[in-house]
């Protein structure tokens, strides 16, 4: 019903929704926090995950219908100020839902919520939110106002077993489209399966689908964005990848000068995401908000998704407070109006790593003047250091044949080398100093192999 129904309002010109109301501008944050849903009005306080719902407030201020679907039929859920605790603070044309959110068991905090244009995100399994996903992605990175498409309307409906499953419509000047979202919390992840049917109503330059948006500040390897007293401040720290021919990437995330975009051909991609690999809160010191507690958001396509390249844009910025990485795939074929794509794919919210450990990963990596310490700096040259740790590299040492595999766009590498570090278990570290281009951009793809074998996952990095 709602693929039809979609498709409808994709052959039919947009319509946009009705202004917001003014009230909603006066809901603050801390006003929004002052208003609670009443734990006696939970819809379905029977299951594990019980529902409540968000009122507007002056970030997530359009409306959007709820319906409950039981036995088969979706029945709509009207707003009623009654509904909340310190109701006195909604103005009097504030009348509507911006979202929902799933309860954990006992209504003790949220574990998913879905509010405002596309997006929705999960605390997962350690608790602590972080960045987001969004239904759709619109012309992201061109350098002009992107396109932000709405939910516009939710059904919800218990199960299939523990499960909560909302369906959803989409409706953007560009694209329309039907969404179901079959939600699951587990002890070690929480997992959304997720079908997705889009038509476009024009041509869409960017179109971007699985979209991820998150935060960085800045890192280890980037000290000099370090403006705040605490050591690290971000909400993931890469960007990881799973082709399809089965190698595996890691592309540390950066605060760039200027918006950057790198697009990673592929065809018919195993999986990527954005992870907080770093879990240490002393690199962080941050006792308020956790960023060593922040989730992880891989993402597995079911069935081929054809060619196609996961992107990655990123904004500077000198705040925590605004997102400026944003992660997604782009199908490779011209996105062109009444172009119609069905996919399916797998979130995993979770606090470790999405792949096991079958090579090591890149934990670490730093930059800094180039040249070995106690001599002088090698003029108009950086140093790369990276240590990669894993099972791949135990028991090895400089006598095992380890040897970096180091390449560089636009110019040679002046060194590289590679070494275990000996005060800790298989771990290695990779040595780089790589030359300056006079402001020209360099990308370095680097990996450990013995003989013919891949030990460590390839790493990608970018000198500005």
């Amino acid at each position: 019903m709602l693929k039809a129904q979609a498709a409808r309002l994709a052959a039919r010109p947009y319509v946009a929704p009705p202004a917001p109301p003014a009230g909603a501008s006066a809901i603050s944050y801390d006003v929004a926090n002052s208003i609670t849903y009443r734990p006696e009005a939970t819809i379905w306080s029977d299951i594990a995950t019980p529902i409540r719902l968000f009122p507007l407030n002056r970030y997530a201020h359009t409306p959007v219908a709820i319906s409950l679907v039981e036995g088969g039929r979706a029945r709509p859920f009207a707003f009623r100020r009654d509904l909340y605790i310190g109701a006195e603070h909604l103005p009097a044309d504030v009348a509507g839902f911006s979202g929902f959110r799933l309860m954990n068991p006992g209504g003790r905090g949220d574990w998913l919520a879905f509010q405002g244009a596309s997006y929705f995100r999960s605390a997962g399994p350690l608790h602590q939110y972080g960045l987001s996903a969004r239904g759709l992605a619109i012309d992201t990175g061109l350098g002009r106002p992107e396109e932000f498409p709405n939910f516009t309307h939710f059904w919800l409906e218990r199960g299939p077993g523990d499960a909560v499953t909302a369906y959803a419509l989409l409706d953007s000047p560009s694209a329309a489209g039907a969404w179901r979202f079959v939600n699951r919390r587990g002890p070690q992840a929480m997992t959304q399966d997720v079908s997705m049917v889009l038509t476009l109503r024009r041509d869409v330059e960017r179109l971007g689908v699985a979209p991820l948006t998150s935060m960085f500040w800045y890192g280890e390897g980037t000290r000099d964005k370090a403006i705040d007293w605490r050591p690290e401040i971000h909400d993931s720290d890469g960007l990881a990848l799973l082709t399809g021919a089965g190698e595996r990437i890691w592309r540390p995330l950066d605060n760039p000068p200027h918006p950057l975009t790198n697009s990673f051909s592929d065809k018919d991609p195993k999986g990527f995401g954005l992870l907080q690999r770093d879990r240490n809160f002393d690199h962080y010191q941050d006792d308020g908000v956790f960023y060593e507690k922040r989730p992880n958001l891989w993402v597995e396509p079911q069935g081929a998704w054809g060619p196609g390249a996961v992107t990655l844009f990123e904004l500077p910025t000198r705040s925590e407070t605004d997102d400026n990485i944003v992660a997604f795939w782009t199908p490779a074929a011209p996105a062109k109006a009444g172009n119609h794509y069905a996919l399916d794919y797998r979130l995993r919210w979770i606090g470790d790593e999405p792949l096991p450990a079958t090579v090591a990963r890149a934990v670490d990596c730093w930059r800094g003047i180039a040249g070995n310490p106690g001599t002088e700096p090698i003029p108009d040259a950086t140093r790369l250091v990276v240590d990669f740790e894993g099972p791949s590299l135990a028991g090895l040492d400089r006598s095992s044949g380890v040897e970096p595999v180091v390449s560089l766009s636009g110019a040679k590498p002046i060194s590289s080398a590679a070494y275990p570090v000996t005060v800790t278990q298989n771990r290695w570290r990779l040595v780089v100093d790589v030359p300056h281009r006079n402001g020209e951009t360099s990308n370095l793809r680097a990996y450990l192999r013995r003989g013919d074998t891949a030990l460590t996952e390839t790493l990608l990095y970018q000198f500005l």
